[in-house]
């Protein structure tokens, strides 16, 4: 009689190495660092959820002008002063935390299932599926990236949405190289050879075996990445590529201030600030990442 049911694989992925389970995570609680900068990450990303909760003035983000109340420097009653438009700072620098940081999520996120499904298919398969997808990732490849972003971000409808799309198409090429050479290192392995000469369906040795063995690097790429994303979306936001006004986007924010800078420093230089410190901390965290989950380091360890 035969029982129903999905069959486990009969050759099961090796256990051993800084990728098998159960080796990471007690690195990872050994790592203060990276502790430290998830644990900032998560106290940015819960003002930004509360933000109409905690800003003092949610009207001033969303569009809402005052001339009264103009260019007034920090006090107790605006903690980072108004803008030119009277609009309370730091309930726009509050509420700019929901924009720059999800634009960078949701195109670290795109860029990194576009990428490894192109990157797991080359690396995979080899031969004509491998020249192919990777000529077109080295078509992206071949402008700078910044340039790339430049141009489809002009070409596009401004705004939110079309930044988005220009910096996840500039995006997840990288994705895809990264991906294939750890997918090709993979698939090359005995029992991934096994699994093959068993007749298991390819979707299955893909998912089960050779996708784990990306993950590691994926997510010190994607960490890093959030921050790389915040920083050019800004740039193309001040640049007038990215958000309009009145949305309350950091990058905007401080492209409204340059007229104001020198008299009235308060309106671009908290809204840097804040583009600084996720950018920092996205870097940090990535870096403890890296020599955590490094291999070679791991060993050491």
């Amino acid at each position: 009689m035969t029982s129903s049911g999905p069959t486990p694989d009969p050759v099961p992925a090796p256990a051993s190495g800084p990728a098998a389970p159960g080796r990471p995570l007690p690195s990872l609680r050994r790592s203060p660092m990276i502790w430290t900068c998830a644990g900032l990450l998560l106290l940015i990303a819960l003002a930004a959820a509360l933000a109409p909760v905690i800003a003092p003035h949610p009207g001033d983000a969303t569009g809402g002008t005052d001339p009264a109340q103009a260019l007034l420097p920090p006090s107790a009653e605006h903690w980072f002063g108004t803008d030119h438009l009277g609009r309370d700072v730091l309930s726009r620098v509050l509420y700019g935390a929901r924009i720059g940081p999800v634009i960078a999520l949701l195109v670290v996120a795109v860029s990194v299932l576009v990428g490894t499904a192109v990157g797991l298919a080359a690396g995979y398969f080899g031969g004509w599926i491998d020249e192919v997808l990777m000529r077109l990732t080295d078509v992206f490849l071949a402008v700078p990236a910044l340039l790339l972003a430049l141009a489809l971000a002009a070409v596009l409808p401004p705004g939110v949405v079309g930044l988005t799309i220009a910096l996840t198409v500039t995006w997840w090429p990288w994705y895809a190289r990264l991906v294939r050479g750890e997918a090709a290192s993979v698939a090359g392995r005995a029992h991934v050879d096994a699994c093959r000469a068993l007749g298991l369906p390819h979707r299955r040795i893909l998912l089960r075996h050779v996708l784990p063995g990306t993950t590691t690097p994926l997510l010190v790429q994607a960490s890093t990445d959030i921050g790389g994303v915040i920083l050019v979306a800004a740039g193309l936001s001040f640049l007038g590529l990215g958000a309009q006004s009145p949305t309350p986007d950091w990058g905007l924010m401080v492209q409204e201030s340059q007229s104001y800078f020198a008299t009235h420093w308060w309106i671009g230089t908290f809204p840097g600030l804040a583009i600084m410190l996720i950018a920092a901390l996205c870097y940090l965290l990535g870096d403890a990442l890296r020599d955590r989950l490094d291999p070679r380091r791991t060993a050491r360890i």
